[in-house]
């Protein structure tokens, strides 16, 4: 027969909230970083090739 569980404390719920929020913040901050370097030439991980537009008169 199914019973129920014990309740978790919330300081363990505030825990558990704030590693998952923190591992979330972290994966933004790398891609931010990631983005930032592709986009400026200085990345090592990536090789984008760079379009540049030339005028005509």
């Amino acid at each position: 027969m199914a019973v129920p569980k014990k309740r978790t404390s919330m300081s363990k719920k505030h825990i558990r909230r704030n590693y998952w929020k923190r591992k979330g913040y972290k994966a933004a901050v790398k891609a931010f970083s990631l983005g930032k370097s592709v986009s400026t030439g200085h990345s090592k991980s990536f090789f984008v090739q760079q379009t540049t537009t030339k005028t005509n008169k």
